[in-house]
């Protein structure tokens, strides 16, 4: 721990969703770690519902003026089209009247850290002469898509059939491989400003903070850092057991919004032999067809090994009648499940996967390979770059109709789990984990970045 920076304070303000809450929290307990003090807000009037256990890190609620505010469940694009402006015009509200109270002027902070897509944070912020820093959430090549798409330099064909403009270090993407808000704009219209607006004052931030490491995104993270604010690549941001164990007690994340059915996993899992798993999920938000779920049953009912298979309630209605008694000794199907603990069993072989960003980081910091099958937001572009960039996985191909089939879902698992040709694939994620935890060790890229951050705030503008 670094000594002498106890009087630094930092506030840090996520987008109140899981995957946005977790890693802003897990950088807090690394800059925690480095001597700095943390309130994290949190724009929910029912905090409590979180569950949030941070430690010595100072929770604070602060309202964004309705009584449910994680939104949660299969209505994500919905609720946030309906809801976005109302959420900034409370939460720019509620801010103002935290950093106007008594409570905040006897503790002043040096900084805001602030999920990139509420930018307006900033605005709120440099009011009252806090420095911010903006912290991005998806991998850098996928904001480095945004940007260019809203800066005209990228065009997409009106028939979506084409893109055009794209820098060499991008030239490799299709149509296909798009961020759904930018193939599909038009379908997400509250979704797609959102992503687009994060522009809109980012060189005002002082420093501009990227959840990915230097040596997984060089190439990109070089050219953006030549024309943005201050870039600094501080991840990943996972619990510390599973990369450097630097952290004491830093073994899980501080929240789930579902509860993991720990025990009735790793016992099942203890009792495979290693790599006789394919571990499958699509995480907390995904909603599959039912004829597409139906598919991936019949596919993980014929692979050559085991699967743990991750159901929500929400759709184990759509699992084939019986299923669980087909596969009863093979398969394990929960709701949900520790994932970090699943992933870094020896059991487990592949992970099947929607490739969100926090689970892609997941997989690749514990060397696990991965069968990619992207939904929508960032996860076309994170499939992409997981396949066809870094190695790490095989992406299951949709049929003429989208669907993709019984065969196709057991070929991509066996290719990877015990043909010949997933070897290079299992080296690839090994290369990763261990590149994954130098950049957390003492003296790796990230970690010299978060020290460079902490003695950035330590001057006073």
């Amino acid at each position: 721990m670094m000594e002498g920076r106890g009087n630094r304070h930092a506030l840090v303000l996520p987008y109140p969703i899981q995957g946005h809450i977790n890693p802003m929290l897990q950088f807090s307990k690394r800059l925690e770690s480095h001597g700095l003090r943390i309130t994290f807000l949190v724009p929910n009037s029912d905090p409590s519902s979180l569950g949030i256990d941070a430690g010595s890190i100072k929770i604070k609620p602060i309202s964004d003026g309705s009584d449910t505010d994680v939104v949660t469940g299969d209505d994500l694009g919905t609720s946030i089209n309906a809801g976005m402006r109302r959420f900034e015009i409370k939460v720019r509200e509620s801010l103002r009247g935290f950093l106007e109270s008594d409570e905040y002027h006897d503790d002043p902070a040096d900084v805001m850290i602030y999920d990139s897509i509420i930018s307006w944070a900033l605005d709120v912020s440099l009011e009252f002469g806090i420095r911010g820093a903006m912290f991005f959430t998806q991998p850098c090549f996928v904001t480095a898509v945004y940007y260019l798409v809203g800066q005209g330099v990228v065009r997409v064909d009106e028939k979506g059939r084409s893109v055009e403009g794209l820098p060499p270090l991008m030239s490799m993407l299709e149509f296909r491989d798009l961020p759904s808000f930018v193939a599909q704009g038009e379908a997400y219209p509250g979704l797609t400003r959102i992503f687009f607006e994060q522009f809109s004052n980012f060189r005002e931030a002082k420093w501009l903070l990227f959840n990915t490491f230097f040596e997984l995104e060089e190439e990109v993270v070089n050219w953006v850092a030549n024309q943005w604010p201050l870039i600094l690549t501080i991840g990943p941001t996972i619990p510390s057991l599973y990369l450097d164990k630097r952290l004491a007690n830093d073994k899980d994340y501080s929240l789930s919004l579902a509860k993991p059915e720990t025990e009735t996993c790793i016992n099942w899992l203890d009792s495979k032999d290693p790599d006789s798993v394919a571990y499958v999920s699509f995480g907390s938000l995904a909603s599959l067809g039912e004829d597409q779920m139906v598919e991936i049953a019949r596919g993980l009912k014929r692979i050559k090994k085991n699967f743990l298979w991750i159901v929500r309630e929400s759709e184990e209605k759509k699992l084939p009648q019986g299923f669980a008694d087909e596969v009863s000794g093979k398969g394990l199907m929960v709701r949900w499940c520790p994932q970090l603990q699943v992933l870094a069993h020896q059991a487990v072989s592949c992970f099947l996967t929607h490739c969100g960003w926090n689970s892609t980081l997941e997989a690749l910091s514990l060397g696990v390979p991965m069968v990619v099958m992207p939904q929508w937001t960032d996860q076309p572009t994170n499939a992409k770059l997981i396949v066809d960039v870094w190695g790490a996985g095989v992406r299951i191909k949709a049929d003429g109709t989208g669907m993709v089939t019984a065969e196709e879902v057991e070929m991509c698992i066996n290719d990877i789990m015990v043909e010949e040709k997933g070897k290079a694939i299992r080296e690839k994620s090994s290369r990763w984990k261990e590149l994954a935890r130098m950049a957390l060790e003492g003296g790796g890229s990230s970690d010299l970045n978060i020290q460079k951050f902490v003695s950035d705030i330590s001057l006073r503008a």
